[in-house]
């Protein structure tokens, strides 16, 4: 039994170090790279399609095989897969700066974002294991995700200074970094007890659907807005994508042992979590494609000051790591989370704003500093919701499940803002801003459905907090997450009662 006055010991906060260095270079390399694209596109002679390629190469990999990467460190071992993948990510970063081919660049962007879909769910699962439910977890769990976020956030600053100096270090940066990352994992990450195979048979099918299915979505809506969406190709694409995910669940149904248990869903904190994480992730990758054109072509930022433009959101998230699990244990995810959705829908609301001169202090930095909050209290929320009363066989999958969320959500409302802001764009400064200000129209309106979501689930736990199908902790209760109170009586529970304890036919549905 833990208690929230228990101490962690030196290998423990070094175990979580470099968890954290892992995440926060796979969230680094999904933003670092958008302020150096035309810099490369004039070093490296590439058009305008195959340079979106640099970024949607990294997207494809890193959101089609996330799944596959949560279930695999299920199977195979946690400290396996995230070692592993952590060394082809540095050798590809590595690569990544040397190549002087556009082809060549696109391809190591895939091999990252490959690796990085094997890192993020393995690390967060490791962490989930070993951090007991309560506040231990909520704290563990609170730094880890505040590191990604700062990723997220610091990587436009970082990517402007090093544009400045040359692209090519905005892709060797990570090499040397995760080099340490991988050899202080190597002693201090837990040995663990390889997953026992007996009667736990490999789902092939499912794999092969499900990830098939993930590839293809990305890929599809990546190049939706130059094939046209009513275009046969985006169209058939789609008709395949749903094939390929009917199949998917036809397969998990009947399957002994699924690639992902639908049964898992039946938690409601899982299932409102996965779809908070496409609205918070969605909105903000739209908000940030479209605040970047902005600065740029209608202000005239340079990529150093652009940068400097989003710091404020950085330091805010980044200043929260030390907090957020105090204040998760005080008011719980939920609460944090009712305040979070609407800092977004404020943020972006405010960023309709903007004008063909506006004035940052008055305009900009508000619209910064809310969509700061809103990191710094959601993203930590949305991980421990997503992870919460799933049993520690299932930690792979569920983060498996709401790393994709996330991915998913950028990658499709990003394609929505492209083409919003390409159909209403013209010559002129006017049309630019029409074009700008219904883009963020479409950003806020994604804010807004994670807030519903989250009213929706405070409303519904608080009416029966006890009615979930599947068993949920009493500190999983929002209000309650973490309290030590909730986590000794946790502890009490029979182990019947415990989702791991469940028989096959009854978890499976």
């Amino acid at each position: 039994m833990t208690t929230a006055t228990t101490r962690w010991s030196p290998r423990l906060w070094g175990t979580l170090v470099v968890l954290c260095a892992a995440l926060f270079l796979d969230a680094l390399d999904v933003s670092m790279v958008g302020v150096a694209l035309p810099s490369i596109r004039t070093d490296l002679h590439l058009s305008t399609t195959s340079l979106q390629w640099v970024v949607s190469g990294y997207v494809l990999g890193y959101g089609g095989l996330l799944l596959l990467g949560g279930r695999a460190a299920d199977l195979l071992g946690r400290r396996r897969v995230f070692l592993a993948a952590l060394a082809v990510f540095a050798v590809a970063s590595l690569l990544g700066g040397l190549v002087d081919d556009g082809g060549l660049l696109i391809a190591t962007r895939f091999v990252k974002g490959v690796a990085a879909a094997f890192t993020a769910p393995a690390g967060l699962s490791i962490i989930t294991t070993t951090f007991p439910e309560g506040h231990q977890r909520n704290r563990a769990l609170s730094i880890y995700t505040t590191c990604g976020a700062s990723g997220f956030s610091l990587g436009l600053v970082l990517s402007g200074l090093l544009t400045e100096v040359g692209w090519r270090w905005t892709f060797l940066l990570p090499f040397p970094l995760a080099l340490l990352a991988l050899a202080a994992g190597t002693r201090l990450i837990p040995r663990q007890e390889t997953p026992r195979r007996e009667g736990r048979g490999y789902d092939l099918l499912g794999a092969v659907t499900a990830t098939g299915g993930l590839l293809l979505l990305v890929y599809t809506v990546t190049q939706a807005q130059g094939a046209g969406w009513g275009s046969a190709r985006t169209v058939l694409s789609l008709v395949a994508v749903a094939a390929l995910f009917a199949a998917f669940v036809a397969v998990e149904q009947r399957t002994a042992h699924p690639l992902v248990r639908l049964g898992i869903f039946r938690n409601g904190l899982v299932a409102r979590a996965n779809v908070g994480a496409i609205a918070l992730f969605g909105a903000y990758v739209g908000f940030q494609f479209i605040a970047t054109l902005y600065l740029q072509s209608l202000l005239g930022w340079s990529a150093l000051e652009m940068a400097l433009g989003f710091l404020p959101a950085g330091v805010l998230v980044a200043a929260s790591a030390t907090r957020m699990g105090a204040l998760v244990d005080r008011y719980g995810t939920t609460r944090l989370m009712l305040v979070g959705f609407p800092a977004a829908v404020l943020g972006y609301a405010n960023f309709l704003r903007i004008g063909p001169h506006s004035d940052y202090l008055t305009v900009i930095l508000p619209s910064m500093v809310l969509i700061g909050i809103h990191f710094a209290l959601v993203f930590p929320s949305l991980n421990i919701q997503a992870t919460t009363g799933v049993a520690d066989s299932e930690q792979g999958l569920a983060s498996g499940l709401v790393n994709t969320s996330f991915q998913i959500g950028g990658a499709v409302v990003l394609a929505v803002v492209t083409a919003v802001v390409t159909a209403g764009g013209g010559g002129t400064v006017r049309a630019q801003l029409s074009a700008d200000h219904n883009a963020v129209a479409v950003v806020t309106g994604v804010a807004l459905l994670g807030l519903l979501v989250t009213v929706y689930g405070a409303l519904r736990d608080r009416r029966a907090p006890r009615a979930a199908a599947y068993p949920v902790p009493d500190y999983a209760i929002p209000g309650r997450e973490g309290s030590a109170a909730a986590a000794t009586a946790a502890h009490a529970v029979p182990a019947a009662a415990a989702p791991e304890a469940a028989p096959e036919a009854v978890r499976r549905p």
